[in-house]
């Protein structure tokens, strides 16, 4: 490979000695020369007539979902902030890709207080098959939307998902079902391989703050397919069909899309109760919208409707970027001891919880029987004394 660099390189070398030199006039009229203008961006179509929005794409960003409380009232970081958080994302993994010391124990040490680390990424690499930051990919850039560098990916007015309508049922706190122990099915569809955590995959589609936000759009004259690298889920959305009417609930929903112009609109409804969105799910409709404007930006669109939980719809909207490489396989459960380690773990810690109870029932017993025969010795000993 490098040979055949260098030697294409050398060619040119060799073609440019061969060739007559310019004057000084003539150089200095090429570099006065207009640069010549690039064709402005057209959007092409597919075979079909479809706006061509094939590819590998990402949504990594160091943008949150939700505005963070310092920016409240700023739904755009300006220059500075934007300097600062992206500078410090690079320092973060300039840092974080030092080399570990080959003598350092097993156990993750505490990271220190001046550490340039976010808190999240702190609990994880201290937890068990926690990561080193050379194996995260959570973005590096702050999201831009028509070129405005967005502090939330929600577009509500303060950049909060809205206030749940008097009488729907609270919002279930983060990680839904992860105190339960009892069985692989009550633990979360990202530890069973079902799902990735993060909500990946959707809809709506977010970043998930940690790695493998890539994905794959294929095109074909009756659907759309979004292959989704985190868990290597596949997303099918047939155009121009009909919703489901049998009552089954697939994994990320019944979705179904058509085409508006340049546009790709997808209407998804009857997602699982598993793969609520802000415990939304019974009477949940998303509606996502894919609009390629740009050569390196794929306009990404969404609405929450539930009139069960919200008075009215909200959504949000970010921009996806090329991504520098392709999808390969995601092994999720390959090798993945985490799940049966931690059931087994649990199923550890109830056997020492019932030996130590049982321990203490037969001290108990002991000590009662113990003073039991204290109480009859002494009972004798008055009868006796009676006498």
């Amino acid at each position: 490979m490098h040979k055949v660099v260098i030697a294409a390189l050398g060619t040119l070398l060799l073609a440019g000695a061969a060739a007559a030199p310019l004057t000084a006039a003539a150089a200095d009229a090429g570099a006065k020369a207009p640069a010549a203008k690039a064709a402005p961006w057209k959007l092409e179509h597919n075979a079909f007539g479809q706006p061509d929005l094939t590819g590998f794409w990402s949504n990594a960003t160091l943008t949150p979902m939700t505005r963070r409380p310092q920016f409240k009232t700023q739904s755009v970081y300006t220059p500075e902030q934007v300097k600062e958080m992206e500078s410090s994302a690079a320092a973060e993994v300039d840092e974080g890709n030092q080399d570990t010391d080959p003598n350092a124990p097993a156990e993750a040490p505490k990271a220190a207080p001046n550490a340039n680390i976010r808190p999240e990424f702190a609990a994880a690499g201290g937890d068990v098959g926690g990561y080193n930051r050379g194996w995260l990919d959570p973005g590096s850039h702050v999201m831009r939307v028509n070129g405005e560098p967005r502090t939330s990916l929600i577009t509500t007015a303060d950049g909060q998902v809205p206030p749940r309508k008097a009488g729907a049922a609270p919002a279930p706190r983060f990680g839904g079902g992860m105190g339960s122990f009892d069985s692989y099915e009550t633990r979360s569809l990202g530890e069973r391989c079902i799902m990735s955590f993060g909500r990946n995959a959707g809809p709506p589609m977010f970043p998930n703050g940690f790695y493998n936000n890539n994905y794959q759009f294929i095109q074909t004259k009756d659907s759309v397919l979004i292959e989704v690298e985190m868990i290597h889920d596949l997303r099918i959305i047939p155009l121009n069909a009909k919703h489901r009417t049998d009552g089954v609930r697939p994994w990320m929903g019944d979705s179904i899309g058509w085409y508006e112009g340049d546009t790709l609109v997808v209407e998804t409804t009857n997602l699982p109760q598993a793969q609520h969105f802000m415990g939304s799910w019974k009477n949940l409709k998303i509606t996502e919208k894919f609009t390629r404007v740009g050569k390196y930006r794929l306009q990404y669109q969404f609405t929450v409707e539930d009139p069960d939980t919200w008075d009215k719809p909200w959504g949000g909207e970010y921009e996806f970027s090329p991504l520098d490489g392709r999808i390969y396989e995601y092994a999720c459960h390959e090798g993945n001891y985490a799940l049966p380690g931690i059931l087994a773990g649990a199923r550890a810690e109830e056997q020492q919880k019932a030996e130590a109870a049982a321990k203490v029932a037969a001290e108990k017993a002991e000590a009662d029987k113990a003073a039991a025969a204290k109480a009859v010795t002494g009972k004798k000993g008055s009868t006796k004394a009676t006498e």
